[in-house]
């Protein structure tokens, strides 16, 4: 299955930009915290910083979609990667002139992901137009794998890195995957049909509004949105910042532990995708609920036990829910939306978790002020516990033929 695959030259190209690419998002993400709290020594700066990363996708992310529907997806890709590289090594060059500043970061923080929102959307609706609906449960599995998984290289480079270089060459390894992603998507030969559509900023809004429209008559796709919003928002802060804190009160080497952690999850994650396939051949919104249920479990267990090695083992037990979860909403974007609005609907999909991310980041930025962070672990898995299972139990998801007699549908 994974060799027909991998033997398919577009996927296998597209494939790897996408990978190479995720290694240096980590990368810098992990730099953009550390070098904040290095700057400011403050929780609540380092959480603004994470929050830097989210806010552009609630400006832009409909507008990026739109985008992707409209334009050449292969050129929009080499140019959005290429205009990437100067604004990341531009942290570099400043760091060793001493003039690197916690506002400048957030600025370059801002700029990168503003041009995420343009390059996401497009990059996620190519996939569909090079594979058969048969081989995307395998394709989105590796797609995962290596975008998700490449947090095990992660770690070790990152440790790496922090001994002989500093953090600041986390930037320049980021560069480098960008001019390296811009290569390996030139070599994917697309077949795109020309959008003959007006464009222009009236016509952006209007076509945004459009899709708002086929979205209130798709009840799945509502029920996905709003499940994924929910789930993300008790998550984003416990685990991208909670951790991080967490393990800065425990140990001294918090930086290279929280590195170590990822990579942990990162290969729970690749174990997960993989075998994943094997077992289910077709996704529903109930295999979405089923990971969110797992993923929270892990948030609950290692927020209870609130120690080093539990952290690890929680980490590991989200890495098998939050894959499930993720690939079962992909799947679902890709096969129930019509090709002409994946752009958009990879791009609204972006939108609501980056809105519920900055709330996320914004209310627990705040309550960490006032409540532990373990409290703050502990009610965010409960909460997402509590909603999945009510929603397997207690929601009529109707998606199969052998399950419409019955008003619960336990085994879907």
């Amino acid at each position: 299955m994974y060799k027909t695959i991998w033997k398919n030259k577009n996927i296998r190209f597209y494939l790897l930009a996408g990978g190479i690419s995720r290694l240096g998002d980590i990368l810098s993400g992990m730099a953009f915290l550390f070098l904040a709290y290095d700057l400011t020594g403050s929780s609540f700066h380092t959480t603004g910083m994470a929050m830097a990363e989210t806010i552009p996708y609630l400006l832009f992310g409909l507008i990026g979609g739109v985008m992707a529907d409209w334009l050449p997806k292969k050129k929009w890709l080499i140019y959005l990667d290429i205009a990437r590289i100067p604004l990341i090594s531009s942290i570099v060059f400043l760091y060793y002139f001493d003039m690197l500043t916690y506002i400048y970061l957030l600025i370059v923080s801002f700029l990168i992901q503003s041009i995420g929102c343009f390059f996401n959307p497009a990059h996620r609706s190519i996939l569909p137009a090079i594979t058969r609906e048969q081989e995307r449960t395998a394709a989105n599995s590796v797609n995962d794998t290596l975008t998700r998984g490449v947090t095990v290289i992660s770690p070790v480079l990152s440790v790496w890195l922090l001994n002989s270089f500093g953090v600041v060459h986390f930037f320049t390894v980021d560069a480098f995957t960008y001019a390296i992603s811009a290569l390996f998507i030139y070599q994917v030969d697309l077949k795109e049909t020309k959008n003959t559509a007006t464009k222009s900023i009236k016509a952006v809004y209007a076509t945004i509004i459009d899709f708002a429209e086929w979205i209130k008559a798709h009840r799945t796709i509502r029920q996905l949105f709003l499940f994924t919003f929910i789930t993300v928002f008790f998550n984003t802060w416990v685990w991208q910042v909670g951790l991080l804190l967490a393990l800065t009160e425990m140990n001294v080497q918090s930086e290279e532990l929280y590195s170590i952690l990822q990579g942990v999850f990162g290969g729970i994650v690749i174990v997960t995708n993989l075998l994943l396939p094997y077992f289910i051949k077709t996704m529903t919104l109930r295999h979405y609920l089923i990971g969110a249920l797992i993923w929270g479990t892990g948030i609950l267990y290692y927020g209870l036990l609130y120690d080093i090695p539990h952290f690890f083992i929680g980490a590991a037990i989200v890495g098998v829910g939050l894959p499930i979860a993720g690939l079962a909403r992909v799947y679902l974007l890709q096969t129930l939306v019509p090709e002409e609005k994946l752009g958009r609907a990879f791009s609204s999909n972006a939108v609501l978790l980056y809105f519920s991310n900055t709330i996320s980041l914004g209310l627990y930025g705040l309550l960490i002020l006032i409540v532990p962070i373990k409290t703050l672990m502990i009610s965010s898995g409960l909460f997402i516990i509590i909603i999945s299972t009510g929603a397997l139990l207690f929601k009529p998801i109707k998606s199969s033929k052998f399950t419409r007699r019955f008003t619960i549908h336990f085994l879907k």
